[in-house]
């Protein structure tokens, strides 16, 4: 896969929103070696420690630090690029926080990928953009069933229905100025990519269980587990970024075919109770203990969800290449060892991802 992904993004112009997030900073280290050359643009990080900062981000891209609701800040950095590729991953990324500031949710997730999508507009060459927005668009009935694609849009909470809204702003804009059938035209594809539940060093971000556990390890405190019955596709950090990248590949060798949406997830059979998760990390680390804490006054949070990710199979030749607990023994391992050399450790992993040497 690596080398495939090398054909496509090496020497190339990439410019990623979010990139001093979680996600991004896994997604700047892992373009390095793929040797793109890449223009950030995102708010300082908000979390202590950052990834971004462990991993010396500044060294790893041109760092644009801004908001993507800055239409005019945004677009003049975007038009000063000239990117071959986007991957939009800013993003308000929190349930519970969506329920404080639904607002601002809304405004970041909606607004800001209109505001994305507006300066791709205005930008007079070939670009291929991955929108990436989240497992819960889906109409989340909490039944044994995968969701695909074309099932309906919805979302319970603030968050949840924030990023089914850019999901519908995406098609739109996608079908009104970004057809694919006029791309010899305007010369976009543009896709987006439905991933959740990520796991992987270097999470510090409030209300997240990974980050919850790894905080309470590292102080020698107790795990509290709020959900401890909540089934998710969890999934190392690795599984859903390597998709978007096998996704801006595949759209670059055929812009009209994959201008599309994808779900990127583990197997149904690999998801896990987040008391199971909880109880295999422990292991992992050697020590700790948990203790359920289940608040009766707590916002909404779905018990179950699952995707079907038969799609990105058959038409991206995209699959998982972790099991669950696999996911949660190298996330440990790197929570275990990140001092020393956060970046060397970062690396190590991807590179043990795709097999290299």
């Amino acid at each position: 896969m690596f080398e495939e992904l090398q054909k496509t993004y090496q020497g190339k112009k990439v410019f990623l929103t979010g990139h001093t997030g979680f996600k991004g900073s896994w997604m700047l280290a892992i373009f390095k070696l793929l040797g793109a050359e890449v223009r950030g643009y995102a708010l300082a990080p908000e979390v202590e420690p950052a990834l971004f900062d462990l991993l010396n981000g500044n060294s790893l891209c041109e760092s644009v630090i801004g908001d993507i609701r800055d239409e005019d800040n945004l677009t003049k950095e975007l038009l000063d690029f000239q990117p071959d590729y986007l991957f939009h991953l800013a993003a308000q990324p929190i349930v519970r926080e969506s329920y404080n500031i639904p607002i601002e949710t809304y405004d970041v997730n909606v607004i800001g990928t209109g505001k994305v999508l507006e300066a791709v507009r205005k930008l007079e060459k070939r670009s291929i953009v991955v929108l990436v927005t989240t497992d819960k668009v889906y109409e989340n009935k909490e039944i044994e069933y995968g969701y695909k694609e074309e099932d309906h849009l919805g979302g319970y909470d603030p968050y949840s229905a924030s990023k089914a809204c850019a999901e519908i702003l995406s098609s739109s804009y996608r079908r009104s100025f970004f057809n694919p059938s006029e791309f010899e035209k305007h010369q976009k594809s543009i896709s987006t990519a439905r991933s959740g539940n990520v796991i992987g060093g270097g999470d510090w971000t409030k209300d997240r269980i990974v980050p919850d556990i790894a905080k309470a390890l590292e102080n020698n405190e107790t795990v509290i587990v709020r959900n401890p019955n909540a089934v998710r596709p969890w999934q190392h950090v690795l599984e859903p970024l390597s998709g978007y990248l096998v996704l801006g590949s595949k759209m670059d060798s055929d812009p009209i075919e994959y201008a599309d949406s994808f779900n990127f997830g583990p197997i149904m059979e690999d998801n896990l109770p987040v008391e199971e998760l909880v109880k295999l990390a422990l292991d992992c680390w050697g020590e700790g203990n948990y203790e359920i804490n289940q608040d009766a006054n707590a916002v909404h949070e779905a018990n179950l969800l699952q995707l079907s990710i038969d799609k990105a199979y058959e038409k991206l030749g995209w699959k998982p290449v972790m099991t669950s607990s696999e996911a949660i023994a190298r996330t440990v391992e790197w929570y275990k060892n990140y001092k020393d050399d956060a970046l060397g450790m970062t690396t190590q992993q991807i590179k043990h991802y795709f097999n290299l040497s």
